[in-house]
């Protein structure tokens, strides 16, 4: 699949697969805005990069495995660009208060790009059973 995708920013990367199989291209850092919110802030890193995801498709933000070392976490957990969306792609993570952070040039998120169904709800008056049934949190024994 070919999707379009402009730079904003002269040092914007664009993403790429770090090895044959990876399911998501790496995301680099252009520029960093950092916020100062109690106890220990947000910071948003900028990528320098639009995209134009195809319609039916949705592009998915996540953070990278090497986040853990930063104590870091993905504010809204994944980020989703919708295909209408042209604006920069930008990740915002909570500070933890650790000393190892992501700086301008690391690779600091993934992007998945994914098609999914278009759903209509069928509004029943019953739903099938299934051995799990309404169990929720833990109900199945893990």
């Amino acid at each position: 699949m070919k999707v379009k995708i402009k730079k904003l920013h002269p040092d914007a990367v664009i993403p790429r697969y770090a090895k044959q199989g990876d399911a998501g291209m790496d995301l680099t850092a252009v520029a960093i805005e950092k916020e100062s919110i109690p106890p220990k802030g947000i910071v948003t890193f900028r990528t320098g990069l639009a995209i134009e995801i195809p319609e039916g498709h949705v592009g998915l933000l996540f953070p990278r495995s090497s986040v853990y070392k930063t104590g870091m976490t993905l504010s809204n957990c994944v980020g989703v660009i919708d295909s209408g969306y042209r604006g920069e792609i930008m990740m915002k993570y909570f500070r933890n208060g650790f000393h190892e952070e992501y700086e301008v040039g690391d690779r600091i998120g993934q992007l998945i790009i994914m098609p999914y169904p278009e759903v209509q709800f069928e509004e029943v008056a019953e739903l099938s059973s299934t051995d799990r049934g309404v169990g929720g949190y833990g109900s199945t024994g893990s």
